[in-house]
């Protein structure tokens, strides 16, 4: 079974840098898109920015134009690299694996990670 370990949170200040990790135990199938999600306690999980298994990417409004999410194959690690931060970026990001429609149908869920958290200070 796949497992996901997030990592890279931490404290930034505001207009700093920060590079997720999330390293998959195990091979992730070649057909499954991979994206990043962030939460803030008591809110809905918000989607920040995917990558297809054709290595195509797309980003939700929220951090668009601040982060850029890639991923290395061979190392079975998805990355997120975000900058310009601010205060309101402040929240645990997850990742997931995203199998494709047949998988679905056929049963197989995505997996999650359990989260880096991390603070952007004024």
């Amino acid at each position: 079974q796949v497992q996901l370990l997030e990592s890279g949170g931490g404290l930034v200040q505001s207009g700093g840098s920060l590079r997720l990790s999330c390293v998959a135990s195990g091979s992730i199938p070649s057909t499954d898109a991979m994206d990043w999600y962030r939460q803030i306690p008591g809110d809905a999980r918000e989607w920040i920015a995917s990558i297809e298994a054709d290595g195509r990417t797309s980003y939700g409004a929220l951090m668009k134009g601040r982060c850029t999410i890639s991923r290395d194959i061979a190392e079975n690690t998805l990355y997120l690299q975000m900058n310009n931060l601010k205060p309101e970026d402040t929240a645990t990001y997850y990742c997931h694996t995203r199998p494709s429609m047949a998988d679905y149908g056929a049963g197989r869920q995505g997996v999650w990670g359990r989260g880096t958290k991390v603070t952007v200070s004024s």
